[in-house]
């Protein structure tokens, strides 16, 4: 199995890097785990304090539960994957069976923050972008996707998602194996991982 940690900062195209890999291979043969699945479920806590919560600080991930189910993958079994809401902050008592594939890609902002979790990717991978592109696709995504005010957006953006960029994520770049500049517009960055993967998928 081969196990590919796709970082980047948030609205940095990461998302759309996926996609275009995905769209390459068969659902079989390559399956995706996003960090976001794996947000601490917050029901203990009242929705107004819920909302406050920085998702962008690594405090906010239950990383053992991420590791725990990839190691079960790698074993060949299936995993129950949550489902988790940003609408009321928790996690849904549904979850999503994932069985194991060849290639599993594992999708999010502070997938190279955690050392253990970095030890298992077998090729770690930072999509990068200028810091206004990602302000700018975040405005568009958590105005239509979560329903969040310009200003609500913003705020957030320069006391949690900005800071905690500088602090965790743009850091962690120096662990990533491959750089692919401009996020989802970068076709040779993407043919390259796409590459890396069939040549995985042709071997016995």
């Amino acid at each position: 199995m081969l196990i590919v940690g796709i970082a980047g900062g948030t609205g940095s195209g990461k998302t759309t890097v996926v996609k275009k890999v995905m769209e390459k291979f068969p659902s079989e043969q390559v399956v995706v785990i996003p960090q976001d699945a794996y947000y601490k479920d917050n029901g203990h806590i009242p929705l107004e304090e819920r909302q406050k919560i920085n998702f962008d600080h690594p405090d906010s991930l239950e990383f053992t539960l991420l590791i725990d189910h990839l190691e079960k993958l790698r074993e060949g079994q299936t995993i129950e994957m949550p489902v988790y809401s940003y609408l009321t902050c928790l996690r849904s008592k549904e979850t999503i069976p994932v069985k194991p594939a060849r290639v599993v890609i594992v999708e999010g902002i502070m997938i190279l923050c955690d050392s253990r979790l970095r030890d298992m990717f077998d090729i770690k991978v930072f999509v990068d972008a200028d810091a206004d592109d990602r302000l700018g696709r975040v405005i568009q995504r958590d105005i239509v996707e979560r329903g969040r005010s310009l200003m609500v957006v913003l705020e957030r953006y320069h006391e949690t998602v900005k800071p905690s960029h500088l602090q965790f994520i743009e850091p962690s770049k120096r662990y990533a194996d491959i750089i692919i500049p401009g996020g989802g517009d970068n076709q040779v960055g993407i043919e390259v991982l796409v590459s890396i993967i069939e040549k995985h998928l042709l071997e016995e």
